[in-house]
């Protein structure tokens, strides 16, 4: 919900639909001046309008009611721009929820909302502090929870059996990973062929969040 619009004289006039639908739904629209926008916005570049909003993140039961069939649990995260393409991925692979868990960045950080490209708006998104009890709803949900290791005995590919049915994929922090004791039902791999060491974080959860919606949902695949 927006709380209330501040716009540059050049904003408001390059966006007049947009105030004038705010000022007919009863929001406030203040006229600021460059070098307030300036400093009211995180960006170098700023556009010259800013709003004020309520915070998007609902209860945990609330993001995983109705049978969710994907969810994407953060762990730990702390690079605001991994988190926030982690979401925009988890939208993209049709996800019903992602979850916060644990020591993660929050959502409504700046520049996770940038990066996450407007998905933010579009998915169901809770935080809880324990990453534990972010589990075991998952779980009270119906999901199976599934976790990434470099020496995983199974593979995660679009067609495994195992990967049939409500999953959740848990993501950890580019630096440290995933411990032996997160909890989750079991861990996966993903081969690397080439001489990297590693795939980026947000490239793997690309690749686990897809496996899975593939694999789910035929209806997702496209010729």
């Amino acid at each position: 919900m927006v709380h209330e619009l501040f716009v540059t004289e050049q904003a408001g006039s390059r966006h007049r639909g947009l105030t004038e639908r705010a000022r007919d739904r009863g929001v406030p629209v203040s006229t600021i001046t460059d070098k307030a926008a300036a400093g009211l916005s995180e960006t170098v570049t700023p556009q010259g309008i800013l709003a004020v909003c309520g915070l998007m993140d609902v209860p945990v039961e609330t993001a995983l009611a109705g049978s969710p069939r994907l969810v994407a649990v953060l762990a730990g995260i702390t690079d605001p721009g991994n988190a926030g393409t982690v979401l925009r991925t988890a939208d993209a692979a049709g996800a019903d929820a992602v979850l916060f868990a644990g020591q993660t960045v929050d959502p409504h950080n700046g520049k996770c909302v940038r990066a996450s490209a407007g998905s933010l708006f579009h998915v169901p998104v809770a935080r809880e502090p324990e990453l534990s009890s972010a589990l075991r709803a998952c779980r009270d949900a119906g999901l199976r929870v599934f976790g990434t290791s470099g020496t995983a005995r199974r593979l995660a590919y679009p067609g495994a059996e195992w990967l049939a049915g409500p999953t959740a994929w848990v993501f950890g922090s580019e630096a440290h990973g995933l411990s032996e004791a997160t909890g989750v039902d079991e861990f996966l791999a993903l081969p690397i062929h080439g001489r990297a060491e590693s795939l980026n974080l947000a490239a793997a959860a690309s690749v686990c969040l897809y496996t899975s919606a593939f694999t789910d949902r035929p209806e997702n695949r496209h010729a």
